[in-house]
């Protein structure tokens, strides 16, 4: 088996942070101690007490700092304040948000080790603390002569096995944050097959014969103008005695070029991150073992290139999906939904109880929801709320679009069954809604569109620009549940 570490660009775990569990963290030698307060109130610190709120009058708002140097008269050389803001108002998402601006604060300052000693927080929020400490340390660097400073070790009093917990969540989104950021010329659909067959877990991998006598003929379409070989990935995590099954399916398109109607030079440049969703299913997958939900779990990716080419698809073209509907090719640019139409109807055969897709799907949901939340829709509203709150719980915010049945008129066709694409207005509705006609109508599904949070053009809260994992906490949390 190959190792994941030769396929894709992960630090090793002894380049990982290293998040150690002590009992007094006030003691501890370091580079820099952080420290929490609360608005009106005062630090586990007299040190800190007495400079940055008796002295410079600290006020504690939401991520506001004080650092103060000990001149040797503390075991930490620095101690960093971290306002929380009121005490009432605080949160897991808020804990979370902080810790990384401390880390980030940190590597700013070229520290090696520091310590965590927050107070005043009536629940627990280990998990949160290790999650938001590695986020906040990531970089892909891996093709930069010269490397970012890591935090070494971090030092914290909370409980261990909470704390693995969320380096567990940490590492998935590394994983997908690493192979988004990876260029197309190296994530191609055969290193998602490879990084896929890493895992440990059952996994299949077809090639376009096996697809073409699948049926799959509308992925096998968009794929025909690259030179990259179109890879279906079936992964599977399987417990003794499930209590259900989901399947998850992430849009693995490796470069989207938007084929025959080709997009503005501009618009390609980042579209390496087309496969963010793939990138997601792979980083989930990639922990499950480890976290033992009793769920059985399907992941599945139709990854390929869409490209010019020979014999790309065009537009006008008429492709016939797995469950035989027929779809006219509006424009060769809206492949995605395309792909996602063979992937949801091979999933709705597995004998499963839902099926989750999350896709870098429509730029509609860009406009609507801009770069701070993802679309979601759905065929049966008790997944979408949970999955919802599952979202809320994680850091996420998803956020529901309508599916309204006139959402489709835009997609009718007059020589198939349905065209491909439509009207821009209410385009991120009108692509849920061809999805639905892929899906079973006897099993729950939900789509989760990324297109604005899966990769950033600049830094914003805990994440720098770049991939930032979407969906990765929000599915993980869901399933674990």
């Amino acid at each position: 088996m190959n190792n994941l570490h030769d396929i894709i660009f992960i630090k090793r775990k002894d380049e990982n942070m290293d998040i150690k569990v002590i009992n007094d963290v006030k003691s501890q030698e370091c580079d820099i101690l952080i420290v929490n307060m609360f608005e009106g109130k005062q630090t586990s610190n007299d040190i800190a007490n007495e400079y940055a709120l008796n002295q410079d009058k600290f006020d504690g708002k939401f991520n506001t700092t004080y650092l103060l140097p000990t001149y040797g008269k503390f075991p930490a050389r620095k101690i960093l304040v971290i306002g929380l803001g009121k005490e009432e108002d605080i949160t897991k998402n808020k804990i979370r948000e902080a810790v990384a601006k401390s880390v980030k604060k940190a590597v700013e300052m070229k520290a090696k080790t520091i310590a965590i000693d927050f107070s005043g927080i009536n629940f627990d929020y280990a998990d949160i603390v290790s999650e938001g400490a590695m986020i906040a340390d990531y970089a892909f660097d891996k093709y930069k002569t010269e490397k970012k400073h890591h935090v070494e070790t971090l030092y914290t009093n909370l409980d261990k096995a909470r704390i693995e917990k969320g380096q567990k969540r940490a590492e998935a989104m590394e994983l997908t944050r690493n192979l988004a950021n990876e260029p197309a010329q190296y994530a191609t659909p055969d290193r998602l097959a490879e990084v896929a067959k890493s895992l440990g877990l059952d996994t299949k991998i077809y090639d376009r014969k096996e697809c073409e006598k699948m049926g799959l003929n509308a992925y096998l379409a968009v794929a025909r103008g690259s030179i990259h070989e179109p890879k279906f990935i079936h992964m599977k995590y399987s417990p003794k005695n499930p209590t259900k099954k989901i399947a998850i399916i992430g849009k693995g398109l490796c470069f989207d070029s938007g084929g025959m109607d080709l997009k503005p030079a501009s618009s390609m440049l980042t579209m390496r991150d087309d496969m963010s969703g793939a990138a997601c299913v792979l980083g989930v997958m990639s922990k499950l073992k480890e976290l033992n939900p009793n769920v059985e779990v399907h992941g599945i990716i139709a990854a390929c290139e869409n490209m010019i080419g020979p014999d790309a698809y065009k537009p006008g073209d008429i492709l016939t999906a797995k469950n035989g509907k027929t779809i006219e090719i509006d424009n060769t640019d809206a492949e995605g939904r395309v792909t996602l139409a063979d992937a949801l109807c091979y999933a709705c055969e597995l004998d499963i109880d839902e099926v989750i897709d999350v896709a870098t799907l429509t730029g509609a949901c860009m406009v609507a929801l801009g770069s701070h939340a993802s679309g979601i829709m759905g065929n049966n509203k008790d997944l979408v709320n949970n999955l919802i709150n599952s979202a809320n719980e994680s850091g996420e915010n998803f956020w529901e679009l309508p599916m309204f049945e006139e959402y489709f008129d835009s997609l009718k066709s007059e020589i198939a069954d349905m065209k491909n694409t439509g009207s821009r207005w209410g385009g991120a509705s009108a692509a849920g809604l061809f999805l639905k006609q892929f899906v079973k109508k006897d099993i729950k599904w939900a789509h989760i569109d990324i297109a604005g949070t899966a990769f950033l053009e600049k830094p914003q809260k805990e994440f720098i620009a770049g991939s930032t994992g979407a969906g990765v906490r929000t599915l993980l949390n869901y399933i674990t549940k």
